[in-house]
């Protein structure tokens, strides 16, 4: 079981292949990091989050960050959900929920009285040191990248 991680904490350790190479925190040292777990590729709010993240980019980017989606989802299926939608995020899979446990994402649910483990949607900010210096958990897509660049902001460049 992977212990509650809380802002101030180190990052987990993960290296992710991903539709465009590989992603990893030892490779993203020195950059402001945004990674976010979201159920499944070309649904509704997974697809509104990342064309939110996408259409903020300019903005993320400029203050030295990078937005990385983390799913189930294969690489075949990232590369269409990117293609379909134009995303500029990138998007990491995590088929064996390896990454996603680490990080206390996959989560008991409940839908139509039904209880299954799944991917709770959260974002975790991680600084340029690697350490988490803000955590949302059940985001709700309206509104949250919005919060995201505020606390991006809040680090300063």
């Amino acid at each position: 079981m992977t212990k509650n991680l809380a802002i101030g904490d180190p990052a987990p350790d993960f290296e992710l292949p991903t539709d465009q190479g590989q992603v990893s925190l030892a490779g993203l040292k020195g950059q402001v990091a945004i990674v976010y777990f979201y159920p499944k590729d070309d649904t509704g709010g997974c697809t509104n989050q990342a064309k939110a993240f996408t259409a903020a980019l300019p903005d993320l980017e400029a203050l030295g960050a990078i937005v990385i989606g983390v799913s189930k989802d294969s690489l075949a299926s990232h590369a269409k959900f990117r293609a379909k939608h134009e995303l500029g995020v990138v998007l990491a899979s995590d088929k064996d929920s390896d990454v996603i446990e680490r990080f206390g994402a996959w989560v008991e649910k409940s839908m139509y009285g039904r209880t299954y483990m799944g991917i709770d949607r959260s974002t975790w900010l991680i600084d340029r040191e690697g350490v988490l210096r803000a955590i949302w958990r059940k985001v709700k897509v309206p509104g949250h990248v919005e919060a995201v660049l505020s606390a991006v902001k809040s680090l300063g460049v």
